[in-house]
């Protein structure tokens, strides 16, 4: 077994080279991010729809947005009590989404240590930041292509460069995923064992930077982390195992999900977003890929590009997304990575951490 790298970012250095991944509407909220960090490696919160249970939400009076800053800002505050002084805490903010602006300024006024972009270009990540330099800036990124667009964009407009990058593989990630098209999703060129090598080379030869490159997409145990620093990753990112924890945020009827899952349920969807998704197939997304629309009504206006908030076509995200975090089998959109056919039992986080860093 190889030594474990050092994942220095920004300002911010985790005793593990691990970053438990963001899971939207809660599922990875204040509790699992802050248990991930307490165990030494990076606990993060995705900000999107955080504040659907919230008492401070009413949908009456439609304030969902302002809702959201208040409920981000209390939850970084619920997990760094979980995780101690030295605990780091991070929050996923999605490009795609309406209130995109203000939920990164909520979560660097909220003392976030680690700002993670994607779902999008984040190209204006640092305006949205330039009142607190310690939070890190860490784009998602498929490509060393992508890698240069933001960052020839933040040096000429900010003058200043990411703290990191994210390497999502689209083949294996769950969620909404790093590709346009749902053919694109299985590219070679998108696979961690081209895009980290590229990103990597990019970062020290065009950037000449001393920046981490992460890895991130079906990391399961220490074979995947393994494999990840051999490619020249710093560190790595994984998300589905740790949904599936005693200190996960969502339902135990959302873990069964998880456990429950064979590889036939693994299947990709056209999201609302406009990007492809990869999910479990429940009674829901078996009439959504058999054409059979059926929604909830909008109560967010959440996305700054949704079809059905355009054209009834198909369906709102966020409502199914709470649905599946509530644990409603046959009318939630279970998002998931391809490795959760590997979940099998629910773990505590400070037992997955230990059996990946042994030492």
């Amino acid at each position: 077994m190889s030594a474990n790298k050092i994942l220095k970012i920004g300002k911010h250095q985790p005793k593990l080279p691990l970053i438990q991944g963001g899971m939207g509407v809660e599922i990875s909220g204040a509790n699992l991010a802050g248990n991930v960090a307490k165990c030494g490696a990076v606990g993060t919160i995705a900000s999107v729809g955080l504040c659907h249970a919230s008492p401070h939400f009413h949908p009456e009076k439609h304030n969902y947005f302002e809702a959201n800053v208040i409920v981000i800002k209390e939850a970084i505050a619920k997990a760094r009590e979980i995780a101690g002084p030295d605990g780091i805490i991070a929050v996923n903010c999605m490009v795609a989404l309406t209130d995109y602006d203000t939920q990164v300024r909520a979560a660097a006024e909220g003392g976030a240590d680690i700002i993670i972009s994607g779902a999008g270009l984040p190209l204006r990540l640092p305006d949205y930041t330039k009142d607190f330099p310690d939070t890190a800036l860490v784009p998602i990124v498929s490509s060393a292509k992508a890698a240069s667009l933001i960052t020839r964009h933040w040096e000429k407009k900010y003058g200043r460069v990411p703290d990191g990058f994210v390497v999502e593989e689209p083949a294996t990630a769950g969620g909404h995923l790093g590709a346009m098209t749902i053919e694109q999703v299985y590219d070679p060129a998108l696979s961690l064992e081209r895009a980290v090598p590229d990103v990597v080379k990019y970062v020290k030869e065009e950037m000449k930077a001393d920046i981490p490159v992460i890895a991130a997409g079906g990391i399961w145990d220490r074979n995947d982390i393994e494999r990840a620093f051999s490619l020249g990753a710093s560190g790595v990112q994984m998300g589905t195992r740790f949904a599936c924890t005693e200190e996960g945020d969502a339902s135990p009827r959302f873990k069964q999900a998880y456990l429950d899952a064979k590889e036939e349920d693994v299947v990709l969807i056209h999201s609302p977003a406009g990007l492809p998704g990869r999910a479990i197939k429940n009674p829901f997304v078996a009439k959504y890929l058999d054409g059979q629309v059926e929604s909830k009504p909008c109560f967010a206006n959440c996305l700054t590009h949704c079809k059905y908030r355009k054209t009834r076509e198909t369906f709102c995200i966020a409502a199914a997304l709470v649905d599946a975090f509530n644990g409603n089998w046959d009318t939630g959109l279970f998002f998931c990575g391809s490795n959760v056919v590997k979940a099998n039992k629910i773990e505590k986080v400070a037992d997955i951490i230990a059996e990946l860093f042994p030492d």
